[in-house]
């Protein structure tokens, strides 16, 4: 195959370009030289008008296999990217089943959040309720005590003033057997 395409800068041919374009006109020498060769390797006997058709035929076989080898990577190329995207969806699906559980998980959290902080009023006003309570006990407390105090000078006045009257009935007793 390579005989028939000339071996000068279409080296770097890819294997794409072969397939959109047909081969370049052989030259002149390269004509003379392929019916050498085509002579040399003739041992079926045909004649010459019968080799550039069997030529056209691989030709032909040649393209027909590189098209079907260019349909395959096409194809390939078709899964490849039909795989592609059934993965990014399914990434996609991954990615949205995680966001909604952040979502739920940041709703309940939200929620203890709140729950936590009602706590937290509840016990500042109870705090603050217990500590105005205690102060009012405190007060209570002392008044209780005040009161106490007041009642123990009450009661001494009361026996200071019992013994007085007492000391007051004996001597107005005495002073009476006095002056009698």
């Amino acid at each position: 195959m390579s005989s028939y395409y000339p071996r000068t800068k279409d080296l770097t041919r890819t294997r794409k370009s072969l397939t959109e374009s047909p081969p370049p006109s052989p030259s002149p020498t390269d004509k003379n030289y392929r019916h050498d060769r085509l002579s040399r390797y003739d041992s079926s006997g045909e004649s010459a008008t019968d080799k550039p058709l069997g030529r056209t035929s691989s030709y032909t076989r040649r393209e027909t296999r590189l098209a079907a080898l260019n349909r395959q990577e096409q194809d390939s190329t078709t899964k490849d990217y039909k795989k592609m995207y059934t993965e990014a969806l399914h990434e996609n699906e991954r990615l949205k089943s995680r966001l909604q559980d952040s979502k739920q998980e940041l709703a309940k959290i939200r929620s203890q959040l709140e729950k936590v902080t009602q706590r937290h009023d509840r016990i500042s006003e109870r705090s603050t309720v217990h500590e105005s309570e205690k102060r009012e006990k405190q007060a209570l407390e002392k008044r209780v005590s005040d009161m106490e105090e007041e009642l123990k000078i009450l009661t001494e006045l009361k026996s200071d003033n019992q013994r007085l009257k007492d000391e007051n009935g004996a001597l107005i007793r005495v002073i009476s057997k006095l002056s009698k």
